[in-house]
């Protein structure tokens, strides 16, 4: 299983726990697809878009699950990163943790799949 990763404030969550979808955050739909992460570029997503941000929510989600819709674009640096072009069902999620600050940054879980 490719693993992937979504950072949702804690509202977005809520909002998408609600819905059993998730449709995008303000930014996702202005650029027109749902932003995700893989664990190796988590730090530097947070870092840029979630700067001193707490009350996160950090979501893994299975890229498979998401067929066609999940493409690999480049971003950031050149990296390839994953983008969703369409709504991420909820069950498509595998597991979520709190994502707390500390010392103004945010302390990601240990043992991240990649």
């Amino acid at each position: 299983m490719t693993t992937i990763y979504k950072i949702f404030r804690a509202d977005e969550w809520a909002g998408a726990q609600r819905a059993g979808r998730f449709t995008g955050s303000a930014d996702d739909r202005r650029d027109g697809f749902i932003h995700f992460s893989t664990a190796g570029q988590l730090e530097g997503t947070a870092a840029k878009h979630f700067a001193g941000e707490a009350g996160l929510v950090l979501a893994e989600v299975d890229a498979a699950a998401l067929g066609p819709a999940l493409r690999w674009e480049p971003s950031r640096g050149g990296q390839l990163f994953p983008h969703l072009y369409g709504e991420l069902p909820l069950a498509a999620v595998t597991r979520t943790w709190p994502l707390p600050l500390a010392e103004g940054a945010h302390v990601f879980p240990e043992g991240l799949k990649s």
